[in-house]
């Protein structure tokens, strides 16, 4: 009876460590524009390394760091550069962000595809989001209001437009607020006055993309500098990754890890 109660505990003990092993678990939450990238390329790296269990999420660049932070994410996605304060806050908790640049992606305006305008200046795309261009037909549209639609101001895609295209100006006050791009292209597709903006990667026929000052957004365009909207997409961790978490980013940088990048249409860096 004892050598059963024996052979019964090693069979227990080398399934938990086995069961252990197969639940190694990688978290990765933040930037919804991210969110497609993270999201294929865990779905490749889970079927090459079956023992490792990814978990995505995007829930914003701000809030993704917040939980790299706080220790609940492994890999924080984040479509701007981690700000100074957000540096700072992290060293306090001994927690050092230590960036992965993963992908470029170019900012689009987009409008209904009924609207009759192809082009847009970067002025007047400042001017309708501080609220000096109300009507459309102040530059050649219909005569109807302009209804803006903008991302939250934890996203990394508005502080990149508040950036490049505000300039410090503040978006008007009516404008309405949306969680990610996703929301942005429902919006928009269901409002024939809309003017939004989304990561390249989120475009669809159910919406327009405007030229910009004349350019045309492309991967070519993005890469070159050409589009003026343009910025690199992160991954961060604390320190230098060691074990599944270097694993992962390893293969995001790898020839696999772009391809997957250009194949969810945003723009490799290889």
């Amino acid at each position: 009876m004892k050598k059963l109660a024996t052979f019964l505990f090693s069979v227990f003990f080398v399934c938990s460590l086995a069961g252990l092993t197969f639940a190694e678990e990688l978290r990765i939450d933040g930037s919804t524009t991210v969110l497609p990238i993270a999201q294929k390329a865990a779905e490749v790296f889970m079927k090459k390394n079956p023992s490792v269990k990814v978990f995505v999420s995007g829930s914003g660049s701000g809030t993704g760091i917040k939980a790299l932070m706080d220790g609940t994410t492994n890999i924080a996605t984040s479509s701007r550069e981690a700000k100074d304060k957000e540096v700072a806050t992290a060293k306090e908790k001994n927690v050092t962000l230590t960036s992965h640049k993963v992908a470029l992606d170019g900012i689009v305006p987009v409008v209904h595809p009924s609207m009759k305008i192809n082009d847009i200046t970067i002025e007047q795309l400042r001017d309708i989001y501080n609220g000096r261009i109300k009507r459309w037909k102040e530059f050649g549209g219909p005569d109807r209001p302009i209804s803006v639609v903008s991302r939250d101001t934890s996203s990394g895609t508005y502080e990149v437009w508040e950036e490049k295209i505000l300039k410090g100006d503040k978006v008007r006050p009516d404008a309405l607020l949306v969680a990610s791009n996703g929301q942005a292209v429902q919006t928009v597709a269901q409002n024939k006055y809309a003017i939004g903006y989304i990561g390249i990667g989120y475009i669809e026929k159910s919406v327009k993309v405007l030229n910009v000052d004349g350019k045309t957004a492309s991967a070519n365009s993005v890469r070159d500098g050409f589009w003026p909207i343009a910025r690199p997409l992160f991954m961060y961790t604390n320190g230098k990754p060691s074990g599944v978490i270097a694993t992962f980013i390893d293969f995001m940088l790898s020839k696999e890890g772009q391809k997957i990048v250009n194949e969810v249409k945003y723009v490799s860096i290889k």
